[in-house]
């Protein structure tokens, strides 16, 4: 009786029922998530502040177009790319700050990051279809690490129900298919080989609609001399 007893529970243990040479899962480890990727953002992220940071880009992005133009042809490719950068990644930091969304100081080819509420906020730009370039900066894949339990909101967890995310990190990625631009909102995971959520801004947008419970975190903080115009009707520093 007692040998009956012990091998129902190594039967058990095993996850192998009696006559099936097939392990069958726990009900623990069928746990689902309570809470999708999207609806962590839009929690987190201030409809206004998607909607300035898109803004922003876009225009920056058009921007760097004409002083390139002047430039050899065997040049302009590379300095377009660069212009690119530079444009966005100050426009980034200006909608972040407006936003009061705490953006780092600009330093060189550092990566910009901001804060809304548990979410941290970078960008970079690639090609159309050239996803993986993301992955070259050092900065972005430590970044990403922090995504270890977002991560969960899509796979679930092996043996319980995820606890509370109160961190990730989410990208405004730059999306360019010859001199047009989209903007798309993206979540990779932890090892940043794979993308756990992407959306365009647009359709992202739509999602607030869904949701008008969403509470606006952002902060809108005016420069000094905001305002202030300089006489040929441009704005002032």
């Amino acid at each position: 009786m007692l040998d009956h007893c012990k091998n129902a529970q190594l039967r058990i243990f095993s996850g192998i029922e009696s006559g099936s040479s097939q392990p069958t899962m726990p009900i623990a480890m069928q746990a689902k998530p309570t809470e999708q990727v999207s609806d962590f953002l839009v929690r987190h992220l201030p409809r206004d502040l998607v909607m300035s940071l898109e803004d922003a880009l876009t225009v920056a992005a058009l921007r760097a177009v004409d002083p390139v133009k002047a430039m050899n042809r065997g040049h302009r490719a590379h300095a377009l790319g660069q212009l690119r950068h530079f444009n966005m990644n100050e426009a980034f930091h200006g909608a972040l700050a407006a936003g009061g969304a705490e953006p780092t100081p600009i330093a060189g080819n550092s990566v910009v990051t901001g804060q809304a509420g548990a979410l941290t906020l970078g960008r970079f730009n690639i090609p159309a279809g050239a996803w993986m370039n993301g992955r070259r900066s050092q900065t972005r894949r430590q970044l990403a690490r922090a995504n270890a339990a977002i991560e969960r909101l899509v796979h679930g967890d092996l043996f319980a129900a995820p606890g509370p995310v109160t961190e990730a990190v989410a990208f405004f990625v730059g999306v360019f298919s010859g001199s047009a631009l989209s903007v798309e909102i993206a979540v990779p995971d932890r090892y940043m080989k794979n993308w756990i959520f992407r959306e365009g801004v647009q359709a992202f947008l739509q999602r607030y609609e869904a949701d008008p419970s969403q509470v606006d975190l952002a902060r809108p903080r005016l420069k000094p001399n905001a305002g202030q115009g300089h006489a040929d009707g441009t704005a002032g520093p």
